[in-house]
């Protein structure tokens, strides 16, 4: 039996002073970078999340609006009975909810009063066909239209209380 040959390990090589990973300034510079673009980002976040809540908004009011129009049309041919000075709207928003008694079946218009997803609230403005068209209040009669009580403006420049 002979003698096993040695392996030959390769000696540690000693690195340079400029070999010893990333430098303060590659450092700076990755940092920078990413602060870019998280600063770019933020902006483009925000400006989604409203444009989300801009359509729910929409979608919200037309629901109401419809709900609106189905009971009107219900009254109008004589199948819920109204008051005189309603012109055949609902009421308030839980008539549309609570439903009514139509040929003795309870017919609901809404499931449930939507929240505006401005306010956070499930509470609206809400305007009759007694009230002045431009403004804010509110007679009580009844209920020919829906609006958001927010102030704020939306992305096209338009006031949420005016759509």
């Amino acid at each position: 039996m002979g003698l096993v040959p040695k392996r030959e390990v390769p000696p540690i090589r000693k690195r340079n002073k400029g070999e010893r990973g990333l430098t303060l300034v590659e450092l700076i510079v990755t940092v920078a970078i990413l602060s870019i673009l998280a600063g770019a980002a933020v902006p483009i976040a925000r400006f989604k999340v409203k444009r989300e809540n801009e359509r729910e908004l929409r979608r919200n009011l037309w629901e109401m609006r419809d709900a609106i129009d189905h009971y009107k049309d219900a009254a109008d041919r004589g199948a819920i009975q109204t008051k005189l000075d309603s012109q055949n709207y609902p009421p308030d928003l839980e008539t549309l909810v609570n439903g009514v008694d139509i040929q003795g079946k309870k017919v609901k218009f809404l499931r449930r009063i939507p929240v505006d997803p401005m306010t956070g609230k499930a509470e609206w403005g809400l305007h009759s066909m007694q009230d002045d068209p431009g403004s804010d209040s509110y007679g009580g009669q009844s209920v020919f239209d829906v609006h958001s009580k927010s102030m704020g403006i939306a992305l096209d420049g338009t006031k949420y209380s005016d759509w």
